[in-house]
Formats: C-alpha cells, sequence, structure tokens
C-alpha cells in the first residue's frame, strides 16, 4: 500500500517573499492612515479615499478597485456587516462604530491583503471583547502555519482558540460560516480555500514558501449572513456586530512571516 504525499500550498521564493512583503507592507500603511483618520462624523468614502492615496503615492494599485465591479479601494463594514461593505458618503461613522476595513494593493504584479477591526470612539464591552476574540484567533491561526504542517491546521487553530475566547471573556462567538482566508500571489484570492474551523491535518501542505491570507470572522451571535441586493454586503442575519481580521503570510524556515506588516 502507498500513500499519495499532499499537494502544497502554493510556494514562492524568498525574492518573490520580498516582493509581496513590499506591497503589504503598503497595504499596512493604509490601514493605519484610514484608522487614524476615522472619527465620528467621516463618511467611509472619505476613509477609501485616505487608502487610495496612500496605495497611490506608494507606486500600487489598490486591489479591490475595480475587481469583479467593485467600486471601492477598501471594504468599509460597520457594525452588523460582516465584509464587502461598499464605500459610501452616506455611511458616516458614529461613536461607539465597530468598523472592521479591508484593503489589498498590488507592487509589481503581487498582491497585499489585509484587514482589521477598530472601534469609533469607546466600544461596549461586548463590543471589545468580539474584537480581541477576533485578533486573539488570528495570532492562533498565523502560529499554526508552519512547514510540515497542513492547511486545517490553521482551520484548527482558529476554531480552537475562538472557543477558548468564547471561556475567557464568558461569552458566545460566532464563526461566521462560509467565508475564511485564500491562497494569495500574483492574484489576490486563489486556492486553496481556507475554513476558520475545521478539524486538522487535512488538505494542502504547508511548505517553506506557502502564502495564505489568513482571516477569522466572528460576531455576537449568528454564524449565519445574507448578501444584500448591492451584491457585496454581507451582514450577521440576526443584526449582531462582526469583527474581522486578516493577514497574509508565508511559511519560513524559521516560522510564519507576516508580509502586510503595520508601521
Amino acid at each position: 500500500m502507498s500513500f499519495r504525499k499532499p499537494r502544497p500550498v502554493p510556494f514562492r521564493t524568498a525574492g518573490e517573499l520580498e516582493a509581496m512583503a513590499a506591497a503589504g507592507a503598503i497595504v499596512g500603511a493604509a490601514l493605519v492612515a484610514v484608522r487614524d483618520a476615522a472619527r465620528v462624523g467621516v463618511s467611509t468614502l472619505d476613509l477609501d479615499e485616505v487608502a487610495e492615496a496612500v496605495i497611490r503615492e506608494a507606486g500600487a494599485v489598490p486591489s479591490f478597485k475595480g475587481y469583479h465591479g467593485f467600486p471601492g479601494s477598501i471594504c468599509s463594514s460597520v457594525n452588523d456587516v460582516v465584509v464587502h461593505g461598499i464605500p459610501s458618503k452616506d455611511v458616516v461613522l458614529a461613536d461607539h462604530d465597530l468598523v472592521s476595513i479591508d484593503c489589498g494593493a498590488i507592487l509589481d504584479g503581487w498582491h497585499g491583503d489585509s484587514a482589521w477591526t477598530f472601534g469609533v470612539g469607546e466600544l461596549s464591552q461586548a463590543d471589545a471583547d468580539l474584537n480581541e476574540a477576533t485578533r486573539i484567533t488570528l495570532d492562533a491561526g498565523i502560529a499554526a502555519m508552519v512547514d510540515g504542517g497542513r492547511l486545517t491546521d490553521i482551520s484548527h487553530a482558529v476554531e480552537v482558540a475562538t472557543r477558548e475566547a468564547e471561556e475567557k471573556f464568558g461569552r458566545s462567538f460566532g464563526i461566521v460560516s462560509g467565508y475564511g482566508g485564500h491562497g494569495i500571489g500574483r492574484e489576490m484570492h486563489l486556492d486553496p480555500f481556507l475554513p476558520n474551523e475545521g478539524k486538522p491535518n487535512r488538505g494542502p501542505a504547508l511548505v517553506v514558501g506557502s502564502t495564505l491570507a489568513i482571516e477569522p470572522m466572528l460576531t455576537l451571535g449568528t454564524t449565519e449572513t445574507s448578501v444584500l441586493e448591492d451584491d457585496w454586503t454581507v451582514i450577521t442575519d440576526d443584526g449582531t456586530r462582526a469583527s474581522h481580521w486578516e493577514h497574509t503570510v508565508a511559511v519560513t524556515a524559521d516560522g510564519p512571516r507576516i508580509l502586510t506588516t503595520r508601521p
């Protein structure tokens, strides 16, 4: 009896990882600029303009703008919007809002993709717990991205970290169904799809140079979502708030390397 070796998650050379890190650093800078600009009375379209300016001034191109017709340079998802919120002059930030910004940039043909969630003013305790829990699950997923592992080791780590966060914060979190991370390189979305829950030791192998966008999404209630009539905006079915964190990460001989670093 013989066992077929699992195919690897697509991998990059050392030079290609440096190119991806350069794109990722631009994404990180754009996210920081957006967060600095986010305050009461500012629209999500204003934030979109800030991100696009940072990206283009760095000599890069926004990954999202025009992607399958998406109109913005960022996805701006507020409160019960999980992902893919369209920047709009009509969505104006208010005190206590929970804001998720997803951003991508292309530099010399390579993509960076990252997201984080933050509050406008002071968050409620529930929202603060949700956001910290989601950040923790991202860290757990990144830690599982090591040479010799398997794709769903990351999925399992995110799921386990979610359940541990429930114990820590004394509340339940929903892992958003049907959404997750993805391969990334010269295209923003590549196979394999990376679920945010599941059994470990399954799927493609992680090897030195493998690159993935890891992106957990948690809610304060349901795991189920719906897409609005704009065919983009994803909201929680029960109206509870959501948090979304993401980094582009590479496997290296020295462990996981975050390619979307923030200044």
